[in-house]
Parts: structure tokens; C-alpha cells; sequence
């Protein structure tokens, strides 16, 4: 759905840092809601996808990876940027995650493996129109070449956790991000993991 179209109109635009990866602009926008424009900064990130690994015993494989915002190295499920979500079909978004599951994890589908797609969800719409394609592989095995990670990357470990050791770093807030949280609540939401079963 085009936004313009629905009511939502922008007014002006100011760029105030742009890259590869992400642009800072000021817009002045007008809303269904609201006949007057009002200006709001907002944060454009490429769209994402984020990986649920799953082992055929049903153990879900996180990454421990040092996140310099926030000080801190925290679990989390594999994920990585669409480098044109715009121009990407559904099987290119899946190539991506199969990619990032590779090079994060080292794992990949196994021979009788699929990979479900669990919609979109947006991360932190307060201030980034940033998009995640959220997937389950299910059924994944240990690749032959291992993890290649990007030089940018800093994951100090990657293991895999039963749905129960999930829940309890869940709860006790080892596991803290936006995109893993979402993706457990997705999971369970659509019956395809439970935290006690």
C-alpha cells in the first residue's frame, strides 16, 4: 500500500546523514489523523531479515555477538540486512536468510529442511521505517565450511539452546533484543515452538 495514498502526505524532506546502510532525515508530514503537518526525525534502514535456526531435536542455535550501542555481548537468533528489499521477490529475501544463517551460524537446511516464512514485523516504528522478514529454518545442520563472518561482525559464540533455556533467558533478560524477542513471540504465537510442551 502506498502511504501517500492513504492519507499520509510528506510534506518536506531534510537529509541530515545518508550511507550505504541508513539515512537521517527530518520530515514534515501529514496525517490521516492530523490536518496539521508536524515534523518528525526519522531514521531509513535497509529492510532485514531475521533467522529462528532450528535443530532436528528441536533446539534453537543463537549467536552471542558484542553490540557496541549497547556495550554489551547479547544472544540472539542470526539476522542481516536486504541490500534492495524494494526490487527483491520473496525467494531472493529467503536467499539473503539463508545466507546470513550460513555465514552467522555456520549452519544451513538440512536435505529435508524448509524455511517458513513468519511474516514482518517493524522493529522500532518511534523512530525507523526499518522492516524484518521473520523466517523459522527448520531442520538445520552444521555446513561443511562453518561460519564466514563479515569483518564488521564481532560473534564470540554460537551454540544451541532447548526451548526451555530459550524461555529462561528470555525471562531473565540474557536475551534482550528487539529481533529475537519478536521472533519467539512469532513462534509461539503460530504454534510452531512452545517455551513448556
Amino acid at each position: 500500500m502506498n502511504p501517500e495514498r492513504a492519507g499520509w502526505k510528506t510534506i518536506s524532506r531534510a537529509i541530515h546523514f545518508e550511507d550505504k546502510n541508513l539515512s537521517v532525515a527530518t520530515e514534515v508530514v501529514r496525517t490521516p489523523a492530523r490536518a496539521e503537518p508536524r515534523p518528525w526525525t526519522i531514521v531509513h534502514r535497509k529492510a532485514a531479515v531475521v533467522i529462528a535456526p532450528m535443530t532436528a531435536a528441536g533446539e534453537i542455535i543463537l549467536i552471542r555477538q558484542e553490540r557496541i550501542p549497547v556495550r554489551s555481548a547479547i544472544w540472539e537468533v542470526p539476522a542481516g540486512q536486504i541490500d534492495d528489499a524494494n526490487d527483491s521477490t520473496l525467494q531472493e529475501i529467503e536467499k539473503v536468510a539463508l545466507s546470513e544463517l550460513r555465514e552467522e551460524t555456520g549452519y544451513q537446511l538440512a536435505a529435508d529442511g524448509e524455511l517458513v516464512s513468519l511474516g514482518t514485523y517493524f522493529s522500532s516504528p518511534g523512530f525507523t521505517d526499518e522492516k524484518a522478514h521473520l523466517f523459522l529454518a527448520r531442520r538445520v545442520e552444521m555446513s561443511e565450511e562453518g561460519n564466514k563472518h563479515e569483518e564488521s561482525e564481532s560473534i564470540v559464540d554460537c551454540r544451541s539452546f532447548t526451548p526451555r533455556e530459550v524461555a529462561r533467558m528470555v525471562t531473565n533478560g540474557e536475551i534482550r533484543d528487539a529481533n529475537t524477542l519478536a521472533i519467539c513471540a512469532r513462534l509461539i504465537a503460530s504454534g510452531l515452538l512452545s517455551f513448556y510442551g
